[in-house]
């Protein structure tokens, strides 16, 4: 039975050991709809690195109003697909976002709603890539600092506080961390 998951000898993903979904449909019997709704579904109840890129990487959000559209967008969509929101940053052309979803969530329709919600308000057209990255995160206190310190690295602002579209602002509701004990 061929079900188009890829060849047989992808049922590793190498760079981290972890089984692909086509490896569970081969062996176990999933069924191809179950797993394409959420290609990350092994990834629950842990804490992710998620990336999600403008298209040809188009400075979009160098405008203050769509980096703010943006970041609201986020919260829209967590009141819509419920997560847990520990950091983020909006830069011109990406975004990352720390975040852990329940066991019960799908990181793919997270970030499906949140692009969407996106390019429906900028009424652009795409405006993102048609994927994310998302990895899982084993040491926040690396991850965090990375996330806030880009628009430093860019040359946006001259320290983290000062960006306005990233939680290091202080000005947006995201979880403390040292309040979770390191989640």
């Amino acid at each position: 039975m061929s079900i188009g998951v890829g060849t047989r000898d992808r049922h590793r993903n190498n760079a981290d050991n972890v089984l692909s979904a086509g490896f569970y449909v081969r062996n176990f019997g999933i069924s191809f709809i179950t797993f394409m709704t959420q290609r990350h579904w092994i990834q629950n109840g842990h804490m992710m690195f998620v990336t999600a890129n403008t298209l040809h990487r188009r400075l979009t959000f160098k405008d203050p109003a769509k980096a703010r559209l943006a970041v609201e967008s986020i919260y829209q969509t967590q009141t819509r697909f419920p997560f847990f929101l520990f950091s983020f940053v909006v830069m011109p052309d990406h975004c990352h976002i720390l975040l852990s979803v329940p066991d019960n969530g799908s990181i793919s329709r997270i970030m499906h709603d949140y692009k969407r919600s996106v390019s429906f308000q900028l009424g652009e057209g795409p405006i993102w890539q048609p994927r994310f990255d998302c990895q899982l995160v084993r040491n926040f206190h690396d991850v965090i600092p990375y996330i806030h310190a880009n628009p430093v690295k860019a040359g946006l602002c001259e320290e983290v506080k000062d960006y306005l579209w990233s939680s290091a602002s202080g000005k947006w509701d995201v979880i403390a961390l040292d309040f979770m004990g390191g989640f």
